[in-house]
C-alpha cells in the first residue's frame, strides 16, 4: 500500500460513514466536523487519518466497512499507518 492508496481507502471510508445515518452523526459529534468542513478537508491527508482513527474505534465498523468494500480487515489499520499521525504506536 502507498500513501496515495491509503488516502483513497480513507476517502472511501469517509463516504461509507457519510452514507450511514447512524454513523455520520457520531462522526460529526466526535470530530466537531460539519458537512461543509468534511467536504473542504476531504483531500487533506491529516483529516483522512482522523477518518480512519474514527473507523478503527469499533471493530464492527471495520468489519462492516471492509465487507462492503471487499477489503481485508487489516487494510484500514495499514492505511492509517501511512497517513499523518499514523506513525504513533498503537498499544491496544
Amino acid at each position: 500500500m502507498t500513501p496515495q492508496t491509503a488516502e483513497a481507502l480513507a476517502l472511501s471510508a469517509l463516504g461509507w460513514i457519510a452514507a450511514s445515518d447512524d454513523l455520520i452523526g457520531v462522526f460529526m459529534g466526535a470530530t466537531g466536523s460539519s458537512l461543509d468542513t468534511m467536504r473542504a478537508q476531504a483531500a487533506d491527508p491529516a483529516f483522512l487519518g482522523s477518518v480512519l482513527d474514527f473507523l478503527l474505534m469499533d471493530d464492527s465498523w471495520v468489519v462492516a466497512f471492509c465487507d462492503s468494500n471487499d477489503l481485508d480487515y487489516r487494510q484500514p489499520m495499514i492505511a492509517r499507518q501511512l497517513l499523518p499521525g499514523g506513525e504513533i504506536p498503537n498499544w491496544t
